[in-house]
């Protein structure tokens, strides 16, 4: 199997940031293409806990991902991006869907190696992805 495609999930933590670096070492050594995407999940709190309706908040998470995403294209030590998804939705869900319809070979993306009950409560979005991808899916561990 060759990698020609590489798809790469991003968002402001350091696990992300260190996939990213990964994900574009790799483009780079296999003369890939990269592609990035950013997924906003749904706002966990409601109007009534925020004081802020839903939209707003959905809005803003939005605007952090352009933002986040600009901060990306502007950074001169990595190459232009083949591609960029801004989605909103399930995390997990968005960027198997965009790995299928872009179509990646391979999706890197990072992992904070939960475990116990914080894992059962927040889940893992890198094991949900490794369950539903059309393609192999990298993992990787923040550098600590």
């Amino acid at each position: 199997m060759s990698f020609r495609r590489i798809l790469i999930a991003v968002d402001k933590g350091p696990v992300a940031a260190h996939a990213i670096e990964v994900g574009l070492d790799l483009a780079a050594a296999l003369k890939a293409q990269a592609a990035v995407i950013h997924v906003t999940a749904p706002p966990v709190m409601y109007e009534s806990d925020a004081g802020i309706p839903k939209s707003e908040l959905t809005e803003l998470a939005r605007e952090e991902g352009i933002a986040l995403l600009a901060q990306l294209r502007e950074n001169p030590a990595l190459p232009a991006f083949a591609h960029e998804f801004l989605e909103g939705g399930d995390p997990a869900t968005e960027i198997a869907r965009a790995a299928q319809e872009w179509p990646a070979d391979i999706i890197v993306m990072g992992s904070h190696g939960r475990g116990g009950i914080s894992r059962v409560l927040l889940g893992s979005v890198a094991e949900q992805v490794v369950r539903h991808a059309p393609c192999p899916v990298l993992v990787v561990r923040s550098k600590a």
